[in-house]
């Protein structure tokens, strides 16, 4: 006699055991607040005398493959397997259902939506900021063609004056020799000249030979045969040797071959992103080129220019070299943002520290432009858009940290994706410090070498006019290269986290935000 077996129990989580005389033969529908599927039950096999088949190991086996497991049809239509040994796997759940299908949509895509509405609100009124200083400080071409022949009949632009450029090679170059005479020598080594045969290779006697004279002092460079050299021609007589100076050598082509290796280079390793870095690099030296020089050539205010210059070269730049998305739009943000913390301090301290922005070039420059020029807004052009490469490097770094650190983990809390992206931040900050210094004392270092052997203390030498323009340079650009990083960071952090709630569902974990 078979004794009666007990009802079967369900749990608290709703899953469900198919078991003993009550078997239902028709499907079961489990549902609860975890668990939503469908069971199909298969009827308990029978001898055809209608006695239990209990006993019977064979037709145990047999039934262990038919309704040992309850096949679980979740609503996506998918079907479990039943294991062999009658133990059961668990039903999809109602909540893995549904977010296969999201794809965004309800309040994660609503809240990645605002987000992005925000960034555009953001970066919008910077847009437009940037084409109202391109109209109003952009001069025309002719006020820019009339500055540079005003320039050209008085004393002319540094390095050539008035002369035209003429290119030449050096046929023979003289020993020392009296500055009047070249077949007299010098009385004292150092203070004559060296006669120098030149052959012209355009301009307007191409194929002439002269002979002219160049200064012998310590500071004045050493011609040998054969060095490609360029000439100053002052007009008159082409044929007469008087009217030409010696003022440089001919650079073009150790240049060309090493901006061939430097694009190479870039385009080995970046590939097709190395291409738009060189475009991009083509933009910034257009910007400068177009806009920048013939806006403070004619006289616009250096700051406005310096900064609708930095706007247009990141609004440009960035998505040029990064696409268009919410992490180039982030780093944009925070370039700009720590860009105009820049311009305000450089401002103030230059104020504070009475610059004048006086200095060799610059002195020549006024000279040539006229005492309109103002030099010290010269000097905070120059402080900002030489911040600007560096806080572009910071700023994306920090940035595509961020995105990575929280493709790497994205169940991260905010604040520790905030921690985590800013242990990379200090390291960073760090090194572009110390890289800001070590730049402008290698473009200082003649000067600071002058300083030094005059017997003046480190007091003087850091206020001195000349120095004191670097020193406020390298710690106005130090302070907001460090400010980047804790807003650039928090900006990031907060987006990535937004936007990725959007597109999280029914992707992958390892899926990139956009």
């Amino acid at each position: 006699m078979t004794s009666p077996r007990p009802p079967a129990r369900r749990s608290r989580a709703a899953s469900a055991t198919v078991d003993g005389d009550d078997a239902p033969t028709g499907p079961i529908r489990i549902q609860d607040e975890e668990t939503v599927g469908t069971v199909d039950a298969a009827p308990r096999g029978r001898r055809a005398d209608g006695a239990r088949d209990g006993g019977d190991p064979g037709i145990q086996r047999q039934r262990g493959r038919q309704a040992g497991t309850p096949r679980a049809t979740s609503r996506s239509g998918q079907s479990g397997q039943s294991g062999r040994s009658g133990r059961r796997r668990p039903v999809e759940s109602a909540g893995q259902c549904h977010g296969h299908g999201h794809e965004g949509g309800g309040l994660e895509g609503a809240s990645a939506r605002r987000v992005r509405v925000l960034l555009a609100a953001l970066l919008v009124p910077c847009a437009l900021a940037v084409l109202v200083g391109l109209v109003t400080l952009a001069p025309s071409p002719g006020e820019y063609a009339a500055v540079a022949q005003r320039a050209a009949s008085g004393q002319g632009a540094p390095g050539l004056g008035s002369q035209t450029p003429v290119d030449g090679e050096v046929l023979r170059a003289s020993g020392e020799s009296d500055c009047t005479d070249p077949n007299l020598p010098s009385p004292a080594p150092g203070e004559g000249c060296v006669a120098v045969t030149v052959r012209l290779a355009d301009g307007p006697a191409p194929g002439t030979t002269i002979l002219t004279l160049v200064p012998a002092t310590p500071g004045s460079p050493r011609f040998a045969v054969g060095d490609p050299v360029v000439l100053g021609w002052a007009g008159g007589d082409p044929t007469d040797p008087l009217t030409y100076t010696i003022v440089d050598f001919q650079r073009g082509s150790p240049l060309l071959v090493l901006g061939a290796a430097f694009a190479l280079a870039v385009l080995l390793l970046g590939r097709w992103q190395g291409l738009a870095a060189l475009v991009a690099l083509g933009v910034t030296l257009g910007v400068i080129g177009l806009f920048v020089l013939p806006a403070l050539a004619t006289g616009s205010s250096p700051v406005p220019v310096a900064l609708t210059a930095s706007g247009l070269i990141v609004g440009v730049v960035l998505p040029l070299t990064h696409g268009v998305s919410a992490r180039t739009a982030t780093a944009a943000l925070g370039t700009l943002a720590s860009l105009g913390l820049i311009g305000v301090l450089a401002v103030l301290f230059a104020a504070l520290s009475r610059l004048t922005g006086l200095g060799e070039e610059a002195s020549e420059l006024a000279g040539v432009l006229g005492p309109g020029l103002d030099l010290r807004g010269l000097l905070l052009a120059g402080v900002i858009i030489g911040a600007l490469g560096v806080l572009d490097d910071v700023t994306v770094t920090q940035t595509s940290a961020v995105w990575e650190l929280h493709r790497a983990d994205p169940a991260a809390r905010l604040n520790d994706l905030y921690g985590s992206a800013m242990r990379v931040g200090r390291d960073h900050v760090a090194s572009a410090v110390n890289t800001l210094v070590l730049a402008y004392a290698g473009a200082a270092l003649p000067l600071l070498l002058l300083f030094a052997l005059a017997g003046r203390g480190p007091g003087d030498l850091l206020t001195a006019e000349d120095v004191a323009q670097e020193v406020v340079r390298t710690l106005v650009g130090s302070i907001g290269l460090v400010a980047s990083v804790p807003v650039t960071t928090v900006l990031a952090a907060v987006v990535v986290r937004a936007v990725s709630s959007g597109t999280s569902a029914g992707t992958s974990p390892r899926s990139e935000p956009a």
